[in-house]
């Protein structure tokens, strides 16, 4: 649906994007991830046709933008950081509008925007002044305008940005229904939000790819080779650590004495690089069976997305990527087609 080729973006002598290249294919849903000033927004601006690329090849449902802009337009439905909306218009009114613009023919325009509004839960608030409506509401006006045109890709920037708990948890819901009927690409700061919609993330770092993986893929390739082990030994710590460090394989081992409950003694234990943790786990076993020592717990630790990006992104910001990131919001009040 979406094939990203090659790109580059300069502004004026500053390069915001290097060699970027992923692809989402139909009925997806990825995750494009970094931090501030990364390129995030600057991809997806480009992508829209917001920005010009500098180099590279952008085809949207397999049509080049730069040589079929405005059908390629068509077929993406669009919601910025900072969702533009005429806030004196009301809802219905306001959606209607938005519908002609994007071609949508007079006998279909009302069934149209019927279905926007029933699927963006916007029924009770068609006839209010979109001025008077919450945040939360906002923002559903917004994703109902990236919907009215029927389009094949929604390409969304932070949808829940300034959104309380509970209108977090209403606008994830809408992009669970309507992940079951487009291709997404979804930017966002809300990592648990990126672990339980998408299928796939990338990750932008200093305008380059970092990562272009599923979730589970991610934590395969970055697992932390560690165990939480948890004894019972009627034996001090430091004979417990002693032993487990006998274990052909661990590289170190940590008490957790905030834990240490009568003869229930808790170590984090870290395996060596040519082992893996599953490996790790099956040679405590045996440990704890040949010491004599049961087992109450043993639980590979496995890496949150969270520690992932990080590993990914720290450091990765200089002073030339922070400052661009005032180019990086330069078109939020423009409006694809």
């Amino acid at each position: 649906m979406l094939s990203v080729e090659n790109l580059f973006k300069f502004y004026g002598d500053f390069l915001a994007l290097e060699d970027v290249s992923f692809h989402v294919g139909k009925g997806e849903v990825v995750g494009l991830l970094g931090p501030n000033g990364a390129g995030k927004s600057t991809s997806m601006k480009t992508i829209v046709g917001f920005l010009p690329l500098s180099k590279g090849r952008i085809r949207v449902d397999g049509l080049d933008i730069t040589r079929y802009p405005i059908e390629s337009r068509r077929r993406i439905g669009y919601l910025p950081e900072h969702t533009p909306l005429y806030t004196d218009m009301r809802v219905r009114e306001y959606l209607t509008y938005r519908a002609q613009l994007k071609g949508i023919g007079w006998r279909a325009r009302k069934s149209r925007v019927d279905y926007v509004i029933e699927a963006t839960g916007l029924g009770d608030r068609t006839r209010q002044t979109i001025e008077t409506l919450s945040k939360g509401y906002k923002q559903r006006v917004g994703i109902a305008d990236a919907l009215v045109g029927d389009p094949g890709l929604l390409i969304l920037d932070e949808p829940t940005i300034g959104l309380d708990p509970n209108q977090i948890r209403e606008v994830r819901g809408l992009l669970d229904r309507l992940a079951e009927r487009h291709t997404i690409l979804l930017s966002t700061h809300i990592l648990p939000e990126v672990e339980r919609v998408c299928d796939r993330v990338v990750v932008i770092a200093q305008g380059k790819i970092a990562a272009d993986d599923s979730i589970s893929g991610l934590r395969a390739r970055y697992r932390e080779n560690a165990v939480r082990i948890a004894l019972r030994a009627d034996e001090t710590s430091d004979a417990v650590k002693s032993a487990l460090l006998s274990v052909a394989g661990v590289s170190s081992v940590e008490p957790r004495f905030e834990e240490h409950e009568g003869t229930r003694q808790v170590f984090w234990v870290e395996c060596a690089a040519e082992v893996s943790d599953d490996q790790l786990a099956e040679r405590l076993v045996d440990f704890s069976r040949d010491k004599g020592w049961p087992l109450s717990e043993l639980t590979p630790q496995r890496p949150t997305l969270e520690q992932i990006f990080v590993r990914l992104t720290m450091g990765e910001l200089g002073p030339a990527a922070s400052d661009a990131e005032g180019s990086d919001e330069t078109s939020d009040t423009e409006r694809a087609a």
